[in-house]
């Protein structure tokens, strides 16, 4: 009665687990200012991803004309820290 028990713990554990969804990476590329998401349907289903490899929304919408698709703000983009001051010499 115990090993059934056991068993039936250890299946609704593996079963939540499946049904709660893996965890998924960051699909935004904080490298870039702008992300197109593309959806895309099919005979099984289809899917949808996001492409962050975009430098400004002209340029995503350009590559989006025609597609399911659309372009937005990167909500992770992390722009580039400015380039150290450099300090001025006083000349004498």
């Amino acid at each position: 009665m115990r090993v059934l028990n056991w068993s039936a713990l250890a299946l609704g554990l593996a079963v939540g687990s499946v049904l709660s969804g893996a965890a998924h990476a960051q699909a935004y590329d904080p490298r870039y200012p702008v992300c197109m998401k593309v959806y895309e349907g099919g005979r099984f289903g289809g899917g949808e991803w996001i492409d962050c490899s975009y430098t400004s929304l002209p340029q995503c919408r350009a590559t989006a004309s025609g597609r399911a698709a659309m372009c937005d703000l990167n909500p992770f983009y992390a722009p580039p820290p400015p380039p150290p001051r450099r300090a001025h010499r006083r000349h004498r």
